[in-house]
């Protein structure tokens, strides 16, 4: 105990004996943090935030489901949002393309004084964050030294995203359009040749009766089919664009493998090659005008699939609006958001308090050290610190 009390007394005796030296450092570091922080500008902060599309829109929830049901991906067709969430919309915002769209109609290349664009980018990267919450609410904010101006670079990021997700979203819209334009024109040929042969069959051969489970058969069988050949023409169009690692890709190639599986279960159980079960044995007419029932059947369906996307594809194109949904408009700070001057002072002080002690203690050492080395650490002392306020 007494051993404790002395080292005490010893550690309080060295910080007395140096509270000069202690409240004199202190002193010029607050005074200096002080100056310095009423040196910094204050800056201003301004929030936006966007909610992006969800996966399935409350307005088209009743439009996707109708068009589910006819098959083909009619209902991918519906929203033509570009989907994929929050992290796509916030790679959109930090794309160079929009950054360079929000420096040229603000131009910070001159507020900045930057000399090339790649150095306005770092600089106006550094004055913008933006991120995703849990809910997927995405957060711009902006900070700036003229409070209107850091509102100014919210809302024009805000106005760039909506641009450019309808810019990718028409893109998009436009190459399912044409490509589902140009397979149309093919299955009205198709079409068209399928009906002047059932024509031409039924002229020759007058009237052919088939029985009504033969019928609906056929019909169920070319729906099938229909419905087969509308997915691959989605398929490929989506594959001009997207890779088969895309999620809609393969859910669409999961389909098709499951239609492809039920055609082959019909002409794997002891039907005709053909698929036309119930008509095995009736004469070679009836068969002849079953199958060219059949491909009309499968012409008809497949038409009206494809008019169906197209006319979707057409309706997605012409829309000139994003599914984005403005949250918060951001608006013109009145109160800054740093520097925090209180704070820069006063752990600027707590930190030179700390050090005057550690120079306290380090001088002490240096007083008590044997007379031959006193002169060494005087000599250390002089050079490292030449106006030392303990320098004799």
């Amino acid at each position: 105990m007494e051993e404790q009390e002395i080292g005490i007394l010893d550690l309080l005796q060295v910080l007395v004996r140096h509270g000069k030296l202690i409240l004199r450092i202190c002193g010029t570091a607050a005074l200096l943090s002080i100056i310095c922080s009423l040196l910094l500008p204050n800056i201003y902060t301004s929030t936006a935030k966007v909610l992006p599309p969800q996966k399935e829109g409350a307005g088209l929830s009743s439009l996707s489901a109708i068009l589910g049901q006819a098959g083909g991906g009619l209902a991918s067709l519906a929203g033509g949002a570009l989907g994929g969430g929050s992290d796509l919309y916030l790679g959109i915002l930090k794309s160079r393309s929009v950054e360079d769209a929000v420096i040229r109609r603000l131009a910070l290349e001159k507020v900045y004084k930057k000399k090339t664009p790649e150095d306005t980018r770092k600089a106006l990267e550094a004055r913008v964050k933006m991120q995703a919450g849990k809910d997927g609410i995405i957060t711009i904010a902006a900070n700036d030294k003229d409070p209107k101006r850091a509102a100014a670079i919210a809302n024009c990021f805000v106005d760039e995203l909506f641009k450019k997700s309808v810019q990718l979203n028409l893109i998009k819209a436009g190459t399912e359009r044409s490509f589902l334009e140009k397979r149309l024109e093919l299955v009205k040929t198709d079409l068209k040749n399928a009906e002047d042969s059932m024509k031409s069959f039924q002229e020759k051969n007058k009237a052919i009766k088939v029985d009504s489970q033969a019928i609906a058969t056929i019909q169920g069988i070319a729906q099938m089919k229909a419905e087969l050949i509308t997915k691959e023409v989605h398929l490929a169009s989506l594959r001009s664009y997207q890779t088969d690692e895309n999620p809609q890709v393969r859910l669409l190639q999961s389909g098709i493998s499951r239609l492809r599986g039920q055609l082959e279960a019909y002409e794997g159980s002891g039907m005709s090659g053909d698929a036309i079960p119930a008509v095995g044995n009736v004469p070679s007419l009836a068969l002849e005008f079953a199958r060219r029932l059949r491909e009309l059947k499968i012409q008809e369906l497949l038409y009206e699939q494809l008019t169906k996307q197209y006319e979707m594809a057409k309706l997605s194109e012409a829309k000139d609006s994003s599914s984005l949904q403005i949250l918060d408009d951001a608006v013109i700070p009145t109160k800054k958001s740093k520097p925090r001057r209180s704070m820069i002072v006063i752990l600027t002080t707590t930190v030179a308090f700390f050090i005057s002690i550690f120079l306290a203690f380090i001088h002490e050492y240096g007083s008590k050290m044997p007379e031959e080395e006193k002169a060494l650490w005087q000599d250390i002392k002089s050079r490292a610190w030449p106006g030392a306020p303990w320098k004799r």
